[in-house]
């Protein structure tokens, strides 16, 4: 069964969801979405950025990382994070996965100087959805999809450049693919959609020598056209756009008058042939007067056609200044780029270095309060060692002077007290008894011996703790008194 309060995913019902809940704030909260996988961080591809304001190296790039296992309970992951994961006050080990419940206390990274917490403390809890999502962290992908936004609103396509009252390239080179006059073919009349089928030797030589200029004009038209365009969108990023543009306008608008003049002149074309046609031999004066306003139109046309040429040609020339331009700008960019990165790996060094002195003056405190420790615990020792000395040696000036016989001057061996109270070795004063029947201290008669246990058991326990030259003197001795005994 699982665990009361843990973060499994059939406990969301009731419109309620699980997050991190930022400790004493509301706002930056984090939501744990059912199967998706959370990632937290300082880094641009993570779930949640987390920039530090007061210590923008205390979050690493992908710090720790959460997501539900086959139970679908939330797990948290420490993924080898500088600064540490805490879970309810323990820190984690890194790339190990531990399981997360409701109430549970997350910190990232650690308190900084003379402050108590830590700048990111968390609490596992599961709230209303109307209430959480007021106070939930922006993520990462909407805040680089707001920015993406502001860039794109900059651009805008060749559809907003081709307004009303002017026509875009886009449209030209199929207006003027519809109105070219090729030879043998029927000429389509935009006026009234009349066709003129009459062969070309109908015509005046001055308007089938406008063939040849028409798809020069074509041939000018098209490439130079589609070439400015595909320029323009490569420069929309260049360092003058307003003159680019403003040229390019300059370009829809003749290539607008071009497309007028061609126009009317195949309305005159058609015109002349229908003349023609009808009068066959009569009226010549209209259609010499239709042939010389038809002449004007070729002039004009071929006048507009050298204008537009030369006007492509400067756009061409502007927009290669502009793509060298912009070229020196990306390559700028590039090194401004390779010089924050080593700014950033710079301070990341420095911040280390930083961290890594602390460590070290921390370590050398300690050493010293070890060191100091020993030391102490080194005069300690040599304090029980003089006392331990003290007293052996006071034990032997006990045992010298009260537990010695003073027949022999040795310890007592089977010690024995007289009548008299005076205590003696059983040998010895068996072998003085033999000479006189009186205490040898007091002088009184020997009435009575009495063997004294107690002295005997003393003198052995501290004759152990006495050197092993006593020891073995007082194991010689005993011997050869019970030989002699024996014998």
């Amino acid at each position: 069964m699982e665990e009361p309060g843990s973060l499994v995913t059939g406990d969301r019902a009731g419109g309620r969801s699980w997050c991190l809940r930022r400790v004493g704030m509301n706002a930056e909260w984090l939501l744990l979405e059912d199967g998706n996988e959370v990632t937290i961080g300082r880094g641009f591809g993570v779930t949640y950025q987390l920039v530090s304001k007061i210590c923008p190296l205390m979050i690493s790039r992908n710090h720790c990382v959460l997501k539900q296992n086959v139970e679908g309970q939330w797990t948290i992951m420490d993924n080898k994070s500088l600064n540490g994961v805490w879970l309810n006050r323990e820190r984690l080990e890194p790339l190990k996965v531990y399981s997360i419940h409701k109430g549970d206390h997350i910190q990232l990274g650690v308190p900084l100087e003379n402050k108590e917490n830590a700048e990111y403390e968390y609490e596992v809890t599961e709230e209303e959805r109307e209430r959480m999502y007021p106070c939930l962290a922006p993520k990462n992908d909407q805040m680089t999809g707001k920015n993406r936004g502001l860039r794109t609103k900059r651009k805008f396509s060749l559809d907003e450049l081709e307004g009303p009252g002017a026509e875009g390239p886009s449209n030209l080179k199929s207006k003027i693919s519809k109105v070219s006059c090729q030879p043998g073919q029927p000429v389509k009349s935009h006026g009234k959609g009349e066709v003129a089928s009459q062969p070309a030797e109908y015509l005046d030589p001055k308007l089938t020598s406008l063939e040849p200029s028409e798809k020069a004009t074509e041939a000018h038209v098209h490439p130079g056209t589609a070439k400015v365009i595909e320029l323009h969108h490569k420069k929309q990023k260049a360092s003058n756009p307003s003159v680019s543009q403003s040229s390019l306008e300059l370009f829809k608008v003749t290539m607008s008058r071009i497309l007028k003049l061609k126009t009317q002149m195949q309305e005159k074309q058609v015109a002349v042939l229908k003349v023609k046609k009808q009068t066959q031999k009569g009226n010549s004066k209209k259609i010499v007067k239709m042939e010389q306003e038809l002449q004007d139109l070729q002039s004009q046309l071929c006048a507009e056609q050298a204008q537009q040429q030369a006007r492509v040609e400067q756009l061409e020339k502007t927009f290669q200044e502009e793509e060298q331009h912009l070229q020196g700008l990306e390559k700028e960019q590039g090194e401004e780029d390779l010089k924050q990165q080593l700014a950033q790996a710079l301070q990341e060094h420095r911040a280390l270095m930083e961290e890594l002195n602390r460590s070290k003056k921390d370590f050398e405190a300690i050493i010293q309060a070890k060191n100091k420790e020993l030391e102490q615990t080194k005069e300690e020792k040599e304090k029980v060692q003089a006392q331990k000395e003290e007293v052996l040696s006071h034990v032997n000036d006990v045992l010298e002077n009260e537990l010695q016989c003073i027949i022999c001057s040795e310890y007592f061996i089977e010690a024995v007290t007289l009548n008299c109270a005076h205590s003696f070795c059983s040998y010895c004063i068996n072998e003085w008894m033999k000479r006189k029947v009186e205490c040898p201290i007091c002088r009184k008669d020997i009435k009575s011996k009495t063997h004294s246990l107690v002295l005997d058991n003393c003198i052995n326990k501290m004759v152990d703790n006495l050197s092993s030259e006593v020891k073995e003197r007082r194991i010689v001795l005993i011997r050869e008194r019970k030989a002699k005994r024996l014998s």
